[in-house]
């Protein structure tokens, strides 16, 4: 259950045990964007035995740039030249885009010389 929720970028607020039932209650912060299919894959996991319940608590701004790129000589030798590790804003922004139809700036083909053809060279 933990994994989970850690997985999707959660944090965890508390977790006790309820008394006289021998339930386990998790309170938690979650990202909306995070939460598409999370009752799925937390019964999943769990086997089935976690109940996952929803509920909107507040808005928070993610203090990510989502067009951030590495520009100082610093930035490049710690990120490298296309900041391998995933922008979060970028990945969220690219989803919402993408689910409601808009434009999203992402390449399809990237090494066009490595693509195959269709035809067979004899």
């Amino acid at each position: 259950m933990y994994a989970v929720i850690g997985r999707r970028h959660g944090k965890i607020l508390s977790g006790d045990l309820t008394q006289g039932s021998g339930n386990f209650a998790v309170t938690c912060l979650l990202p909306v964007i995070e939460s598409f299919n999370f009752a799925q894959e937390m019964r999943k996991q769990t086997s089935g035995l976690a109940c996952p319940q929803l509920m909107f608590s507040h808005w928070e701004v993610i203090d990510i740039d989502p067009f951030w790129l590495p520009t100082t000589e610093e930035e490049l030798m710690h990120f490298g030249e296309k900041a391998d590790s995933a922008n979060r804003a970028k990945l969220y922004m690219d989803s919402v885009r993408r689910r409601k139809g808009l434009f999203v700036d992402e390449q399809v083909v990237e090494h066009a010389e490595k693509q195959r053809t269709l035809s067979k060279n004899k």
